[in-house]
């Protein structure tokens, strides 16, 4: 007991969040020593007590809420209409298809579509499908792709029996992050992702201090652990890092009839 009492209070110091969460302890480095944690420093605790935090508390999370949904998350798409959305070329009303069976569907040559709120660190849920009808081959099955913020994505695509450069496969981060697995569901089949992303930083002379980081879990399988950003993921040219706030999330109707199709769309801020 008293083992697992200590590995929970360490856990409590060495991990944060920006709104509310544990504090991050500070911290500094020295060549004999590596890191050193002050609180840690000092003269050592005799008794349990000195070592055991009561506060903060964290939050109640029903974690299945609403049909599945945790109960602190933001519902971007139920099934029931588009009205978190937009086209993500003039801020026109969504016309991609919304389907009976509570998903929607690229409309071919349309325009991606975005979210009409603005995130920035975020725990993403999404679902999406390839059509079971097999059409086009390498990047041009089922391609689309999930955006953070609009600049950074996570790739969608059909890959199976249908390879491809291996950095833009499915749950790749798109030219940059090579997935440690490829862990697709047959074709015609409903994928998930969770992804957990931490945006870049910027300092006031607009310089990228700090990259993002992106954690993407592919049908319950790691497949990018917390993989460093490098910049924007343009399909010709090396990254990019213009100083940004908070973005949208962004959907992509990749032009050549994809059909892929999206459901049960959440987020959690961090």
């Amino acid at each position: 007991m008293r083992t697992k009492i200590a590995a929970c209070i360490t856990l409590a110091f060495l991990f944060s969040c920006k709104d509310g969460g544990v504090v991050e302890p500070a911290q500094t480095e020295s060549a004999e020593k590596g890191i050193v944690y002050e609180e840690y420093s000092g003269e050592e605790p005799t008794t349990p007590e000195e070592t055991e935090l009561y506060k903060p508390v964290p939050p109640k999370v029903n974690p299945t809420g609403n049909n599945g949904v945790p109960s602190d998350a933001i519902v971007l798409f139920d099934g029931t209409s588009l009205d978190q959305w937009m086209m993500a070329r003039d801020s026109s009303e969504v016309v991609w298809h919304l389907n009976e069976d509570g998903s929607m569907t690229v409309k071919d040559k349309t325009g991606d579509i975005m979210t009409k709120a603005q995130f920035g660190d975020v725990q993403l849920h999404l679902e999406w499908r390839s059509p079971a009808e097999i059409q086009g081959a390498g990047q041009s099955r089922a391609n689309s792709g999930v955006f953070l913020q609009g600049l950074y994505e996570i790739q969608v695509l059909d890959n199976n029996d249908n390879d491809t450069y291996v950095n833009g496969q499915v749950a790749s981060i798109y030219k940059q992050h090579i997935p440690l697995a490829m862990a697709s569901v047959p074709s015609g089949e409903w994928n998930s992702y969770d992804i957990i992303y931490h945006a870049p930083e910027f300092n006031e002379a607009g310089v990228k201090i700090r990259s993002g980081t992106m954690t993407v879990l592919h049908n319950g399988i790691l497949v990018q652990d917390h993989a460093e950003i490098k910049g924007t993921t343009p399909y010709i040219g090396w990254p990019k890092n213009p100083p940004h706030g908070k973005g949208p999330i962004r959907l992509q109707d990749h032009g050549d009839n994809s059909r892929v199709s999206f459901r049960n769309i959440w987020v959690r801020e961090l």
